[in-house]
């Protein structure tokens, strides 16, 4: 799967999924995603959003769904690897800061472009203790694609820090590989600079105020 391709498919996969399939408890990991995804669903296909200036609170209220679903913190840690142990206090803070607005700016901006009423089978969720996996497909067209999707209870919430699509590409090794090679010849803080130089442009590129 192209690079392109894939990462639409994880943001589509994460953000777009029409829950289906067998009930589990409330409190557990495929639960915890229905109600907001169910409701990033009607923000895409609410006819309210469709007037002109209204794809910024489009995305605004999108993000504000999807955000709280997410573990930035376990997910830059682990997107980072290794060398995260040689950011300061600080760092680790602005990382995680920028890398998730940057993520959400990325591909939510994309998503509203190319959102096709795609819909995912939840198939099942395997629990061990404070960890999760859950076994997902993903519909389009004709296409079956499986995603899991990797989750760690924090406080009673369960939340996603990893989502592998088929034949095991990580969301967090696609962006490791990429962070490795800067922090081979930058520091922590240079990459940090990068993200948000990388944000700014995207935010006047659509509109998007900071």
């Amino acid at each position: 799967m192209k690079p392109f391709r894939w990462a639409m498919t994880v943001w589509t996969v994460f953000l777009l999924s029409a829950a289906t399939g067998a009930a589990t408890e409330p409190t557990g990991p495929l639960e915890s995603l229905r109600g907001p995804i169910e409701r990033i669903i009607k923000v895409l296909n609410d006819p309210l959003y469709e007037g002109t200036g209204s794809k910024k609170k489009q995305r605004d209220d999108i993000w504000a769904i999807a955000r709280p679903i997410y573990d930035f913190e376990e997910i830059s840690k682990r997107a980072i690897g290794k060398p995260w142990l040689d950011f300061t206090a600080s760092e680790k803070s602005r990382f995680t800061t920028v890398f998730s607005e940057f993520l959400g700016t990325t591909y939510i901006d994309k998503l509203q472009g190319e959102y096709n009423k795609e819909t995912i089978d939840f198939e099942k969720e395997l629990v061990k203790g404070s960890v999760a996996l859950v076994r997902t497909k993903l519909r389009r067209g004709g296409a079956e694609i499986p995603i899991d999707y990797r989750m760690k209870k924090i406080d009673g919430t369960w939340k996603v820090y990893d989502i592998i699509v088929e034949n095991g590409v990580s969301l967090i090794k696609n962006y490791r590989v990429q962070f490795t090679s800067i922090l081979q010849k930058e520091s922590p803080g240079q990459l940090i600079q990068r993200l948000e130089s990388k944000l700014a442009q995207q935010n006047g590129q659509t509109g998007i105020a900071n």
